[in-house]
């Protein structure tokens, strides 16, 4: 049977929402009229997420349920359901109901109206806080700037995707640091928008904290710039022309007799230059890191169960 719409969910110790978003998606599903799957990716939850998703997958057959072998991350969760969607039209949501599923009857009309790429842009998120909200804004800002792309702010994990996008992001985009939402934003074909508001997390918390969030910025910004890279030489030529005022000045001092004992001068400037190189150091190191993780090409996930695949 062809399936019309997909709908990936990604799981991480979601026993408190689960049957509810089973639930209101079903109930939303099942009023349009259209085959669907629900696709839930198990992203090595340590709670009861997995007993549950088995009792729904036993009661519904349109409910595919993916059980990794560890925990993987959202990122490799999402690119997993990709991976098995047989939908002609693929939407990526979490599972905690901040993704409303009252929406997506609206989201299919989008891409039943020739859209390729569909958007989902947070216009409010009663759960993020002051502190959030501004780095989210300073992290798109900066990427916007280095790397030669246009990003959404407030771009979020809760998009849809055509059938072929789904087959390019399956095929072609296989890095090892991911960023899916950006990724749909570069890849070209016909884009659309469309904005919701964020509802209140039903239970549970954020499973990212500040440092994994701005680990992840960090190699995402490392992942779309070499910008950083290119720092060196700017600095280089900088500290270049620095140095040269530098010789030139005590020159002039050495003509006039008034030449300091350089001591002070010495160590600031050895101090500058070996901080600025450490600094290069790491930024290298950073990158080198990422293509070591890109070329040893391990597995993104592994997969040790699926429930209705066949479905």
């Amino acid at each position: 049977m062809d399936i019309q719409i997909s709908i990936i969910v990604s799981v991480y110790n979601e026993e408190e929402v689960l049957n509810a978003f089973h639930k209101e998606a079903s109930s939303v599903l099942n009023k349009l009229g259209k085959s669907y799957e629900l696709i839930f990716v198990n992203d090595g939850s340590v709670d009861s997420s997995r007993e549950l998703l088995s009792e729904i997958a036993k009661a519904d057959k349109n409910t595919k349920v993916i059980n990794f072998s560890r925990n993987y991350g959202h990122e490799a969760a999402m690119l997993a359901g990709l991976d098995h969607s047989k939908g002609n039209c693929v939407i990526c949501m979490d599972a905690d109901l901040q993704h409303p599923p009252a929406v997506i009857p609206q989201m299919v009309e989008k891409y039943e109206s020739g859209v390729d790429i569909l958007t989902m842009v947070r216009t409010k998120n009663p759960d993020s806080g002051f502190f959030k909200s501004i780095t989210s804004k300073l992290f798109y800002s900066i990427l916007n700037r280095i790397s030669g792309q246009k990003f959404d702010i407030n771009a979020s994990d809760f998009f849809l995707v055509s059938k072929r996008v789904a087959k390019i992001l399956r095929t072609e985009f296989r890095e090892q640091s991911r960023f899916l939402r950006g990724f749909i934003q570069i890849v070209g074909f016909n884009r659309g928008y469309l904005e919701y508001e964020a509802n209140q997390r039903l239970a549970g918390e954020s499973k990212y904290s500040i440092r994994n969030l701005f680990k992840y910025s960090f190699n995402v910004m490392l992942t779309f710039s070499n910008l950083p890279l290119r720092l060196g030489v700017s600095l280089g030529i900088l500290v270049g022309l620095f140095g040269l005022f530098i010789a030139v000045w005590e020159i002039i001092m050495k003509f006039k007799g008034l030449t300091p004992p350089g001591y002070t001068t010495i160590v600031v400037l050895i101090s500058f230059l070996f901080a600025m190189m450490f600094v290069l150091i790491g930024v290298i190191g950073e990158y080198i890191a990422v293509l070591f993780k890109e070329v040893k090409a391990r597995p993104i996930y592994i997969i040790e169960e699926i429930l209705n695949e066949d479905s």
